[in-house]
């Protein structure tokens, strides 16, 4: 059987067996009930008076829930469209002109790959398959990508050029909210970004598999954009559906933004099902920082009254124990740093 989900998911009337989800992890309810509670930010309103209630609710929903959904954020609903359609397009072609970019080797400035997530991670395989792009600079890695749709670099890299900036604008709102200085994540803290477009087939038995098990993002914020259901967060102590709003981006806190927050700030467990009857294509954005930054808590954050929730580390040393945790597990890699 093919590597790619995608080159025979059609094909198949039960899921194979290496797919088959362990009991407790298995995904029983996928129409899991939408959660109506997650904020949408209007950024259009951040130029008038209402740019402190603004902050004030990104700041909530990054607390209690981790995630919120932006709208009228400048990107424009026309090159969302065109960059979503190109990454379709590509999963549709042929199975030998995408084999050209499959690879195994995490290394690589762009690659087509299944089934990868951490060393420990559960031995089932995940329903889905994956691009990876790593952006900066980017006009250097932008020569490994496909020229094949046409535009692929060109639709692509001015997309990963406008998310870059509007992580920039998200991440100042949150320094408000902090109180600590505007341009605090504007060099070393946001210099790697990567975009990572996976593709869910239709699956003959969603109950049984997971296109994405449960887990944290890693770096320090996560830019989605999705057409289709799938996405779903654990809160509360269960799991609750993201409803996928049209020319939306759904914002993640990640772990290193956690830190930086001194807690202040929740990384969310999520995770995406599949479905019957139509696949599924998410964009996600990682900002994230340089490698060699020592990430800890800021400064301005911390006091006598308000001590320092976590240990210093370099973005590598913890990148090293994200990928070391337990896979599908609900532990988290920040727990190893809790002083």
């Amino acid at each position: 059987m093919s590597t790619l989900v995608s080159s025979w998911a059609k094909k198949v009337q039960a899921v194979p067996a290496s797919y088959i989800q362990p009991k407790e992890k298995r995904p029983e309810d996928t129409a899991a009930p939408v959660c109506k509670d997650i904020p949408v930010v209007d950024l259009a309103r951040v130029e008038g008076h209402d740019r402190y209630e603004v902050v004030q609710t990104i700041m909530k929903a990054s607390q209690d829930f981790g995630i919120f959904q932006v709208i009228n954020h400048g990107i424009p609903g026309e090159l969302m469209n065109d960059t979503m359609s190109l990454f379709k397009e590509f999963f549709d072609m042929e199975a030998e002109e995408k084999a050209v970019y499959y690879s195994e080797d995490k290394t690589k400035s762009f690659r087509l790959y299944a089934n990868q997530y951490s060393p420990k991670a559960s031995k089932v395989d995940s329903w889905r398959d994956t691009l990876h792009h790593s952006c900066h600079p980017l006009e250097e890695k932008i020569q490994s990508w496909p020229e094949k749709p046409a535009r692929y670099r060109e639709v692509v890299g001015t997309y990963v050029l406008e998310v870059k900036n509007l992580s920039l604008r998200i991440l100042d709102l949150i320094c408000e909210g902090l109180g600590i200085e505007l341009g605090y994540f504007g060099d070393e803290l946001t210099k790697a970004q990567q975009l990572v477009v996976n593709h869910y087939p239709p699956c003959p038995d969603p109950s049984l598999v997971l296109g994405v098990g449960g887990h944290y993002d890693s770096q320090i914020l996560t830019l989605l954009q999705q057409e289709t259901y799938g996405l779903q967060i654990f809160n509360d102590g269960k799991w609750v559906g993201v409803e996928p709003l049209p020319d939306a981006f759904l914002i993640g806190i990640n772990d290193q933004l956690e830190i930086i927050s001194n807690g202040k700030l929740k990384s969310t467990f999520h995770r995406a099902v599949t479905n019957t009857s139509i696949a599924r294509t998410s964009l996600a954005s990682f900002i994230g920082p340089s490698v060699e930054s020592i990430i800890e808590p800021a400064k301005a954050l911390v006091s006598e009254s308000n001590p320092k929730l976590f240990k210093p580390i370099s973005s590598k040393d913890y990148l090293d124990i994200y990928m070391a945790a337990a896979g599908g597990s609900k532990f988290s890699a920040l727990e190893t740093l809790k002083l």
